[in-house]
């Protein structure tokens, strides 16, 4: 029997959302891969590399190219939104009262992996197979390196819940140093992006940018709550066509669109159901989406041990950066190495960062792969790590006080 793509499309569909809810909930594996990895590992294992390969007609029929184009189109749209949450949720204002403490340890947990990033993005260059088609040297680098120092500030903000850390007074030091990294992060991504036979085009947009934001702002502060909920999804979809027209990428301009508004014009009760509601109903469609551009054409042992040396220099540099900024700091004891190793949870920014990477011809499919798969493994490692951590700091407390 014949079937047509809508058929087919909610087939992926029902696929998206019963296979790694099942996996998450019979295997009960919440401590280990909260339902947000779960989906990213079942995007990998539906894409090409794997189940693909094991069944060529099963992967050729339910992600035909129709069905695919379909979920891209999703998938853009969510992440967008997504990343535009995560920037009106930078508090800055935080950082700023608090910015001797708040930019030596942002420096530090960012500036130490990006630079054994960059040691080993290096390390990759000797050999054929990771740099993209259309990326200079220096734009591999500081790309796999920027990928190393990421932190994935919404998960964060999901895993902190869990810890139930995320109201207490680490938590919101960690937000802290989390938000500044998350401007840097994406700022570099826009000196990566920087496309000098457009170079014109692009300070243009910053120009016009400047200007609507004043009044935008202005505007934004005088309209009703439930109207500026519609205004910024207008908001959001113009600013990414327009830093997509200027080859800044459009979630380049979902990141901005989200930065130059105010977390308290909004209701924090509904911006946290909404989070929820796109981790629920949108994002699986991007994790599964992402899981589709994975490849191991450099060879499978080849990918996982370029992802294995990501993930100790991604590891090492946070942990050793956090250390150095407790010491100078003088943070009491356990401290730098919680904080170190919340802060190098990657999953969903760093998906988004490499995702990028590739559309723009830096990395290859390869190299995506290998940072997905470090993606996965940083964000796996959080939790079981950070919990006995936190229980002997809070037992160290009671005995001391």
């Amino acid at each position: 029997m014949h079937m047509g793509t809508t058929e087919i499309f909610l087939i992926a569909m029902l696929i998206i959302f019963s296979v790694p809810y099942l996996i998450w909930r019979l295997g009960n594996t919440d401590y280990w891969a909260p339902l947000v990895v779960v989906q990213i590992i079942t995007g990998v294992l539906l894409g090409p590399g794997v189940l693909g390969r094991a069944y060529p007609e099963y992967y050729s029929f339910v992600f035909n190219p129709q069905v695919v184009q379909a979920l891209n189109g999703i998938a853009w749209w969510a992440v967008m939104i997504f990343v535009m949450i995560a920037g009106i949720e930078l508090d800055l204002k935080k950082a700023w009262e608090h910015r001797r403490e708040s930019g030596i340890t942002a420096g530090l947990a960012l500036g130490t992996p990006l630079v054994f990033g960059c040691v080993a993005a290096l390390g990759m260059l000797g050999y054929a197979g990771w740099i993209g088609p259309k990326a200079q040297p220096w734009q591999f680098v500081l790309g796999v390196g920027m990928a190393c120092a990421v932190t994935a500030l919404p998960i964060l903000i999901l895993l902190m819940e869990k810890l139930e850390i995320l109201r207490q007074p680490i938590g919101q030091r960690i937000l802290r140093y989390a938000s500044l990294d998350d401007i840097a992060i994406w700022g570099v991504l826009a000196v990566i992006m920087l496309d000098w036979e457009r170079v014109t085009r692009q300070l243009g947009f910053l120009l016009v940018f400047a200007v609507a934001t004043k009044l935008f702002r202005m505007m934004m502060a005088r309209i009703p709550e439930m109207d500026r909920w519609y205004v910024s999804l207008i908001w959001l979809a113009v600013v990414a066509f327009a830093a997509d027209w200027a080859g800044l990428h459009f979630m380049v301009g979902a990141f901005l669109a989200g930065a130059v508004m105010e977390a308290d014009w909004f209701d924090q009760k509904r911006m946290d159901f909404m989070r929820q509601n796109m981790l629920l109903a949108i994002m699986p469609v991007y994790f599964l989406s992402a899981g589709l551009r994975t490849n191991w054409g450099v060879g499978g042992s080849a990918v996982f041990v370029a992802a294995g040396v990501l993930l100790a220099v991604s590891l090492s540099g946070k942990l050793i950066g956090t250390h150095l900024a407790g010491r100078i700091l003088k943070w009491g004891p356990g401290e730098a190495s919680i904080i170190g190793w919340l802060l190098q949870t990657k999953a969903l920014i760093m998906i988004i960062f490499s995702n990028i990477l590739l559309d723009k011809g830096v990395i290859t499919n390869e190299t995506f792969t290998a940072l997905l798969l470090m993606a996965i493994g940083s964000t796996m490692l959080t939790v079981p790590v950070v919990y006995p951590k936190l229980r002997r700091v809070a037992q160290l407390i009671f005995k001391t006080s």
